[in-house]
C-alpha cells in the first residue's frame, strides 16, 4: 500500500517538472521575411540565396567552422535509441518523460560546433541528475545505470566528466563568494579560472543550462546561495563583471533548478511521511493481532484448565460411586 502511495505521489510531483532541465521554448525558430522583395534589385537578392554554399560565408563563424560542414551528425531519435540499447533495462515509467527530454537536449547541445565541455558545465550535468534521480525506483543502482547510459549515449566519457566536475567542487571547499568571483575573471591557476580563460577569449563561446546548474551548485557550496532570489545578484557579479558573459539566462535557468529542486523536496518529505504514517498503522495492526492471540491463548489455557477440572471431578464421583 505504501509503495502505492508513494508512486502516486511521485507522479503527480513529476507530471509537472517533466521538462526538468530540457529548454523552455521553441528549439528553433523561422523567419519568414522575403529578403529582396522590398528591395529594388530583387534580382541580385535571389542570386545571393541562390548561390549559398554551406561553410563559404564570408564571416568569421562559417570560417572557423567551415571544416565540420557535411559531418554527419545524430539525430535526436537516434541519440534515444542508443540510450536504450545501452541502458537495456525500461526506465521507470514515472521517469520516462524526464529523460526523454533530458537526452534529447543534452544531445542537442554536445553536437553543437560550439560546446565545448568544462569542469562547471560538468557539475551542473552531475548536480542536475543527482537531484532528479535522487528518489529513483529502483536504487542508486538503477539511477547510477542511467546516468552512464546517458554520458554515453551523447558522446561523453563518465570518468572524465566526473573528474572535471570533482577537480571544479574540491577547489571550492573552503572557498568564498569574492574568491569565485576572482577565479571568474580569468585570475590564477584554479579550474574555474582556466574555465573562464576560454569562455573570455572565444566570441562564440557558447552556454548551456548545465553551466548555469554548476555555478548555482558552487553557490550551494560556498554558502552564497540557498534560495532562488539569493542567486541573481551572484549570478550578476560572477558571468557578466568577472566574466563578461550574459547572466539573463543562467539567472532563468536557476529559477528552474530551485523550482524543481522544492518540488523533489516536498515529494521526498510526503514520502516520509507516508512511510511513517504506514509504519505506525503496521505496528498498530501487528499489536492489535498480538492481543488478539494473546487472548486466544488465554481462552485455550482456561479451556484446558477446565477440561482437566472437569475430568479430575468425574474421576472423583465415579470413585465415590465405587466406594458406596
Amino acid at each position: 500500500m505504501v509503495h502505492l502511495i508513494c508512486n502516486t505521489v511521485l507522479l503527480l510531483l513529476t507530471a509537472t517538472s517533466t521538462s526538468a532541465f530540457s529548454a523552455s521554448g521553441p528549439a528553433f525558430t523561422r523567419n519568414c521575411a522575403l529578403r529582396g522583395i522590398s528591395d529594388d534589385d530583387i534580382e541580385s537578392a535571389i542570386a545571393r540565396e541562390a548561390e549559398y554554399k554551406p561553410g563559404m560565408a564570408n564571416t568569421d563563424f562559417a570560417r572557423r567552422f567551415a571544416d565540420l560542414k557535411g559531418v554527419p551528425v545524430k539525430t535526436v531519435g537516434e541519440a534515444f535509441a542508443d540510450f536504450t540499447r545501452i541502458l537495456s533495462v525500461p526506465v521507470n515509467a514515472l521517469y520516462k518523460n524526464m529523460m526523454t527530454d533530458i537526452v534529447g537536449t543534452t544531445h542537442l547541445v554536445t553536437v553543437n560546433a560550439r560546446f565545448q565541455r568544462d569542469g562547471i558545465w560538468s557539475l551542473g550535468m552531475i548536480s542536475a541528475l543527482d537531484l532528479l534521480l535522487k528518489n529513483y525506483p529502483e536504487g542508486v543502482e538503477g539511477a547510477d545505470r542511467i546516468k552512464s547510459s546517458l554520458f554515453e549515449c551523447v558522446g561523453l566519457v563518465e570518468a572524465d566528466l566526473r573528474a572535471d566536475a570533482k577537480a571544479v567542487s574540491e577547489w571550492a571547499e573552503g572557498k568564498t563568494r569574492a574568491d569565485v568571483a576572482k577565479a571568474m575573471t580569468g585570475e590564477g591557476d584554479s579550474p574555474i579560472a582556466a574555465v573562464a580563460n576560454v569562455a573570455m577569449k572565444d566570441e562564440f563561446w557558447m552556454y548551456s543550462r548545465f553551466f548555469g546548474i554548476g555555478l548555482v551548485s558552487l553557490m550551494e557550496q560556498v554558502g552564497s546561495a540557498t534560495n532562488a532570489d539569493d542567486v541573481y545578484p551572484v549570478m550578476e557579479e560572477w558571468m557578466s563583471t568577472s566574466m563578461g558573459k550574459s547572466h539573463y539566462t543562467a539567472c532563468s535557468d536557476s529559477d528552474t533548478y530551485f523550482k524543481i529542486k522544492a518540488k523533489l523536496d516536498l515529494m521526498e518529505t510526503m514520502m516520509k511521511e507516508i512511510e511513517i504514517r504506514e509504519k505506525k498503522r503496521m505496528a498498530q495492526r501487528l499489536e492489535e493481532k498480538a492481543e488478539v492471540a494473546l487472548a486466544a491463548a488465554e481462552r485455550e489455557s482456561k479451556f484446558q484448565e477446565e477440561g482437566v477440572n472437569e475430568a479430575a471431578e468425574k474421576a472423583a464421583a465415579k470413585d465415590d460411586s465405587t466406594t458406596t
